[in-house]
């Protein structure tokens, strides 16, 4: 009995070893995906670099997003847009189609001239990320984490913060060879 468990053990585990290899290393890859920063909504592109070291990739991404404001006694949503350059730390597969990461990196906030009267703030974000692969070369993700820029926006009453706090990001991504 114990041989047989023992048996089973190693079958199980170079399985998984197997899964994993399939997914770790992999190409260029570009995706779409929607946002939800603190109070405003935004939706975006991003660039993944291949992976290096194993475990390790370079990520751009480039958001617009929608800060809701009164404005002459309306709501409005006014644009503005944010650049993010960051790592990934790949912790590996929770399962043969399911990768988990860490990412964190430098915030580049360019906000609408309507709200405030900075032209760049500068931050810093962190998520911690979850891939779901259908096939190897696409996933779907969703991204949970924080930000803060320090943002105000001072031609508001009461100059309210945005783009700062909680952060959830979801979306797919297509992998390049």
């Amino acid at each position: 009995m114990k041989k047989t468990v023992f048996l089973l053990f190693l079958t199980f585990l170079f399985h998984t070893q197997k899964a994993q290899n399939n997914y770790i290393n992999y190409g260029h890859g570009f995706g779409f995906q929607l946002n939800q920063y603190q109070n405003d909504f935004g939706f975006g592109v991003h660039y993944s670099s291949p992976v290096f070291f194993n475990s390790i990739g370079l990520r751009l991404k480039y958001n617009l997003m929608f800060h809701q404001h009164v404005k002459d006694s309306l709501t409005t949503w006014s644009p503005y847009s944010n650049l993010s350059a960051g790592l990934i730390g790949f912790a590996g597969m929770v399962t043969p189609g399911i990768r988990i990461y860490g990412e964190g990196g430098l915030l580049f906030l360019i906000p609408s001239s309507s709200f405030s009267s900075n032209t760049l703030n500068l931050g810093g974000y962190g998520v911690f990320g979850f891939e779901f692969f259908p096939y190897n070369s696409f996933n779907y993700f969703i991204e949970l984490g924080g930000m803060g820029t320090g943002s105000v926006a001072d031609k508001l009453p009461n100059q309210p913060i945005y783009s700062n706090g909680f952060s959830i990001s979801t979306g797919f991504r297509i992998i390049l060879p």
